[in-house]
């Protein structure tokens, strides 16, 4: 539920084919393809290898987003629904919250305990404003890429909120692929982007775990990570500036 592929997320080295070759010799029933702020990745596997998917997998749409205030946040939205605001990274977490109920679509925040500026429970917004929990439709509970402790407090979250609880590896490199899950009852069929949400929406529940993927870029370079972070900070938010205009446009023509 959590996946990076390189025909749409920039610092993934996997190949969309690649990755469902692996997930589904792995015993994976199904992929949700989540990359940053950009839906070319699903694009690029629909143009290019639909065919090629094996009967008893499935490729469903979604979207890492990149809030201005809140951090990321996965998203899926409708089969038939295509916004293209939601690839212009820097809404503020109310505003795309809005919009995705609005529209149909469902979303939680990504690794909510991880990182600074990336991770909703590590940015400003929740010490003020607490009761944005109320708009989650489910919480990423497991990442692999992250530490065992910040999976435990978003577990508490979900519990705490009734939401439903997601686990994903949030893979960039094939070595990561599968070391996430989230497993649905065996009655229940996930077909499309709209059974997921109408399962989720309805209170469906979900089991969620893995293994951690101990080969990060943080496990690599240790203490200096926290330039890394505050450099991604910088280059968000100067995105987020570059596309505001298109933003506006965007907002203005929507229903």
């Amino acid at each position: 539920m959590h996946c990076h592929v390189k025909e749409g997320s920039p610092d993934s080295k996997v190949a969309i084919a690649d990755a469902v070759r692996i997930l589904h010799e792995k015993g994976f029933s199904g992929m949700l393809v989540t990359d940053h702020d950009s839906y070319k990745g699903y694009r690029a596997w629909r143009k290019e290898h639909k065919d090629e998917c094996p009967e008893d997998f499935v490729v469903l749409r979604g979207i890492e987003y990149d809030t201005i205030d809140a951090g990321h946040f996965i998203v899926i939205m409708p089969s038939n629904v295509k916004l293209k605001i939601l690839e212009l990274r820097g809404l503020p977490v109310y505003i795309l919250m809005d919009i995705v109920h609005k529209h149909g679509g469902i979303l939680g925040p990504a690794h909510p305990f991880g990182e600074r500026y990336l991770s909703i429970f590590r940015t400003g917004i929740y010490k003020y404003h607490k009761h944005i929990t109320r708009g989650f439709d489910f919480v990423e509970c497991f990442n692999a890429c992250i530490a065992e402790t910040a999976n435990e407090e978003a577990v508490a979250v979900a519990k705490e909120y009734g939401n439903a609880m997601f686990g994903g590896s949030d893979f960039h490199k094939e070595d990561c692929i599968g070391m996430g899950y989230t497993e649905f009852p065996e009655n229940i069929s996930i077909k499309t982007e709209d059974d997921l949400i109408k399962y989720i929406k309805c209170g469906g529940e979900t089991v969620c775990g893995g293994e951690r993927y101990t080969k990060t870029t943080k496990d690599k370079i240790g203490k200096f990570n926290h330039v890394l972070i505050q450099g991604f900070w910088v280059y968000n938010k100067g995105l987020g500036a570059a596309r505001r205009r298109k933003r506006v446009k965007e907002l203005k023509h929507m229903d």
